[in-house]
């Protein structure tokens, strides 16, 4: 355990699902620029887009509809890992994308074998090539993340500071509860990431400060801002620190980068 409380990474496989059922929260956002950050810092870093939407592959300046393989065919058609995965423009990343096909998985994994522990299976072959494996999740909690969840030591809750919060939280806690009990005893729930923070917005600090008393210890320091050039970012296909690395987003997903190195 870190000195805060959260789980420290220490020398486990480092896979670590961003998850939350709630969409626009600021979840592949946060995928998408907690490893390039952590790309730029030499870490080896695989992103694994497990949302069927596509979103982390598309941010990360790869053409959705040109896939010849993608997370799909690892799940359900057993394709190799490592001939599925593509290097991405930051040295260092290597992205398993993802598209529209992904959205049968969720019904045809049902008939597999052992079926909340696929992913997990298949990460096994590469997980000592990379030194963390970063998994964005589809908003909700179907199979996708519940594989996520299986595969991983830890999990990353990015929250939004809005009204609702909190009530949409209690219900992904819960999930990682029961998948911790069925098929995980490692799982973690290493830290809440507040995003979309308006420092202007009252409500923001309120939400804020009901988070960090209802989960003492387990919301990081780093906040990652409302920002023009971070919503900017994924229309040009690029992580915030490539389109404009001055910008406060940039700054503040660097920040919770050191903060996931330093054993957050």
């Amino acid at each position: 355990m870190t000195t805060d409380g959260r789980q420290s990474l220490g020398n486990m496989g480092k896979i670590i699902t961003i998850a939350n059922q709630k969409g626009g929260v600021g979840k592949t956002t946060t995928a998408v620029n907690l490893s390039a950050c952590l790309a730029a810092a030499e870490k080896k870093v695989l992103l694994v887009d497990a949302d069927p939407q596509g979103n982390a592959t598309s941010g990360l300046g790869v053409d959705r509809t040109g896939l010849s393989a993608t997370l799909y065919d690892v799940l359900i058609q057993d394709y190799p890992l490592a001939e599925v995965v593509r290097p991405t423009g930051l040295p260092g990343l290597t992205l398993l994308p993802a598209n529209q096909d992904l959205i049968g998985a969720e019904v045809e994994m049902i008939d597999l074998d052992d079926r909340e522990r696929v992913l997990a299976r298949r990460l096994e072959t590469i997980r000592d090539d990379y030194d963390f494996v970063l998994i964005d999740c589809p908003p909700s909690l179907g199979f996708l993340t519940v594989n996520a969840l299986t595969a991983s030591v830890g999990v990353i809750i990015p929250l939004q500071a809005e009204y609702y919060a909190l009530e949409g939280l209690s219900h992904l806690i819960k999930t990682i509860r029961l998948v911790r009990h069925a098929y995980n005893p490692g799982l973690d729930l290493m830290g809440i990431l507040l995003t979309m923070f308006d420092t202007r917005n009252r409500l923001a600090h309120q939400v804020a400060d009901d988070v960090r008393r209802h989960f003492p210890a387990k919301v990081y320091k780093s906040v990652i801002p409302r920002n023009v050039r971070l919503s900017e970012s994924p229309s040009h296909g690029l992580p915030v620190i490539q389109y404009d690395i001055r910008s406060s987003g940039a700054e503040a997903y660097l920040a919770f980068a050191r903060e996931i190195l330093n054993g957050g």
